[in-house]
C-alpha cells in the first residue's frame, strides 16, 4: 500500500536504516514545485517597448531561476574611421571596472556574487555587448549595475594603463599561437572591405594604445553611447518588471561624459574592394615541444554574400552548412558523418592538406563568405587551385540529397544554440537591435525549408562577379599572384592559368 510523510524504516544491504517517503505525495515541509510546461506560442515571442529617450527594451520569457540580462549598443570597429583606431577594443577590456557607485571591479564581482551572477563584455566589428547572467530576483540590482557600467564608467589613469598593458599581452599572444583564425579573419575583412567599415582593425594596433587616453574615450562614447543607439535585452524575466527597472536606471541617468556636443555618427556604408593581404611569417616554430605542429601555410579566399537583412541570408547560410568542413583529423569521410563538401572533395582525396573550412560572416549592409585551407608551404599553388575550384563547383548542380541535409544540419544547429539562455539573449538584442523586431526560431526554420537549388546557383552566380578578397600568412613563395587567382575564379574549372602553371 502507497503510503505519504515519513514511514517505517527499510532495511538495506549497508545495514543502514532510512525513512520510505513515496514519490507520489508531496514531501512535508517542502514548498508546491513549479513545472516547466509547454505553451502557447505567443508565450514565446519577443517583447519590445520603446523609451521616451528611444532606448529599446526587449525580452523573452524562457523557464529558470536565472536569467541574462544585457545592454547591446551599436558601436564597434567599423565606426572608429573619424578616431583612433582600437577604442572599441580598449572600451572592451575596460567594461566592468569602477564605476560612480562602484569603487573598483571586485565590488562589482561581490555585488553579482550575491546573486549567484557573472559578467562579460564582448566587442565586435558593429556591436558592443554588456551581458551578465544571475539569479533572476536579483534584477533591480542587475540593471543598476549595467546602467552605471554603461554610462557612468570612472576610466581612471590606472585602469586605462592596466588596459594598454592587457591589449600589448594579446596582441603578442595573437601573434604567437598556433591557431592563427582570428588574424586571418582580419586579414581577410582588410582585403574585402579596404580601409573602410568592416574592414577596419577590430584590435588596437600597438602604436595606438599609448594615444588612446580618457578624452579620447569620452569623444567616442558622447557620439555612440546615445540611447536610440541602444537595446536593453533580458531573457528569462517578466518584461513589465524589465521595463520599470529600465525607467529606474536608464531613462533619466545622465552620462559621467555629459550631453555636450558630439562629433556625430558615422553612417557609412560598407564598400566591397577585393584585394590581397599578405604577412610573411615563419611559422616553423609556433608550437615547440615533444609533438609540434608541422609547418604551414594558410590561405584564405573570400567573396562578397549579403546583408543579414537580405532575403538571401538564408541560402547563403544553407550554402555555408553545405560546403561545411573542418579540421584532417576528423576527415573522416562518409564512415564518420562528414557529407559536406569540402570533407569529400578536398580533405577526403588531399592527404597532405590540413585544414579546409567554410566560414560566413554577415553584417548589416554587407557579408563575406571564405574558405580558409592549410597546407605544407611547398603544396600552396595546388591548394589555392583546389579551393578556386571549390568555389567555382558551388554554381554547379546542388544535389536534392545534399541540400536536404545542409537545410536539416543548419536548422539543428539553430534550435541547439537556441537551448542556452546567454546565446538567446544575444540572438534576441541583436535583432531588436538591428531591426526592432525578432524573428523567431520557428520563422527561420520555415524559410530554410523553401530554399531550392535554384536559389543556392542564383546567389553563387551574383557572388562569383566580384573580385575575390585573399588573406595569406605563412611561408608565401610559392603562393599565385593575386591575379592569377581572380582568373581562377573567373575560368569555368578553377584552374589557374595554363601559361603560369607551365613556367613554375
Amino acid at each position: 500500500s502507497r503510503r505519504c510523510g515519513l514511514a517505517a524504516g527499510r532495511s538495506y544491504s549497508g545495514g543502514g536504516a532510512y525513512p520510505s517517503v513515496s514519490l507520489t505525495c508531496p514531501l512535508p515541509g517542502v514548498p508546491k514545485a513549479v513545472f516547466a510546461a509547454a505553451e502557447s506560442r505567443e508565450r514565446f515571442e519577443t517583447r519590445v517597448t520603446v523609451l521616451e529617450n528611444g532606448l529599446r527594451v526587449a525580452s523573452q520569457k524562457k523557464f529558470g531561476q536565472f536569467c541574462t540580462v544585457g545592454i547591446l549598443v551599436n558601436s564597434g570597429s567599423r565606426h572608429e574611421a573619424k578616431y583612433l583606431s582600437g577604442i572599441s577594443h580598449f572600451l572592451e577590456k575596460l567594461a566592468f571596472s569602477s564605476t560612480a557607485q562602484f569603487g573598483s571591479k571586485d565590488e562589482i564581482l561581490l555585488t553579482l556574487e550575491k546573486h549567484g551572477g557573472i559578467c562579460d563584455c564582448q566587442a565586435s566589428r558593429d556591436t558592443i555587448m554588456y551581458a551578465v547572467s544571475a539569479d533572476a530576483r536579483g534584477l533591480d540590482t542587475v540593471v543598476n549595475l549595467l546602467a552605471d557600467v554603461t554610462l557612468q564608467p570612472r576610466l581612471s589613469d590606472e585602469e586605462i594603463e592596466m588596459t594598454r598593458m592587457a591589449i600589448r599581452f594579446e596582441l603578442e599572444d595573437l601573434n604567437m599561437r598556433p591557431d592563427p583564425e582570428p588574424l586571418l579573419t582580419e586579414m581577410i575583412h582588410a582585403a574585402a572591405f579596404r580601409d573602410n567599415t568592416v574592414g577596419l582593425n577590430r584590435f588596437c594596433p600597438v602604436e595606438n594604445t599609448d594615444k588612446i587616453d580618457r578624452d579620447v574615450l569620452h569623444s567616442y562614447l558622447s557620439s555612440y553611447y546615445t540611447p536610440d543607439r541602444m537595446v536593453l535585452a533580458g531573457v528569462g524575466i517578466e518584461h513589465e518588471h524589465l521595463v520599470e527597472c529600465a525607467r529606474k536606471y536608464l531613462l533619466g541617468m545622465e552620462p559621467v561624459w555629459g550631453t555636450g556636443r558630439s562629433r556625430g555618427v558615422d553612417k557609412s556604408v560598407a564598400q566591397y574592394t577585393g584585394g590581397i593581404v599578405k604577412v610573411e611569417k615563419d611559422m616553423s616554430d609556433v608550437s615547440l615541444g615533444p609533438t609540434p605542429i608541422p609547418e604551414l601555410t594558410h590561405i584564405m579566399i573570400g567573396l562578397e554574400s549579403c546583408s543579414f537583412l537580405e532575403d538571401d541570408f538564408i541560402p547563403f547560410a544553407v550554402l555555408n552548412m553545405m560546403m561545411g568542413g573542418g579540421g584532417s583529423f576528423s576527415a573522416g569521410g562518409p564512415g564518420k558523418g562528414m557529407f559536406t563538401r569540402l570533407y569529400l572533395n578536398v580533405l577526403n582525396r588531399h592527404h597532405w592538406m590540413y585544414n579546409a573550412t567554410s566560414y560566413h560572416h554577415s553584417y548589416e549592409d554587407t557579408g563575406l563568405l571564405c574558405i580558409h585551407a592549410s597546407a605544407d608551404p611547398k603544396q600552396v599553388r595546388e591548394m589555392v587551385e583546389i579551393i578556386t575550384r571549390e568555389f567555382i563547383l558551388m554554381a554547379g548542380a546542388v544535389g536534392e540529397v545534399e541540400l536536404e541535409r545542409a537545410k536539416t544540419q543548419l536548422k539543428s544547429m539553430l534550435m541547439m544554440n537556441l537551448e542556452s539562455r546567454p546565446v538567446i539573449f544575444e540572438d534576441v538584442g541583436r535583432q531588436v537591435l538591428a531591426t526592432n523586431t525578432r524573428k523567431l526560431p520557428h520563422e527561420l526554420c520555415a524559410l530554410i525549408s523553401q530554399v531550392k537549388p535554384t536559389d543556392i546557383k542564383r546567389v553563387v552566380t551574383k557572388m562569383l562577379h566580384k573580385k575575390p578578397a585573399v588573406a595569406a600568412l605563412g611561408d608565401l613563395t610559392d603562393l599565385p599572384t593575386y591575379e592569377h587567382i581572380q582568373a581562377a575564379l573567373s575560368s569555368k574549372d578553377g584552374r589557374l592559368p595554363r601559361l603560369y602553371r607551365l613556367f613554375r
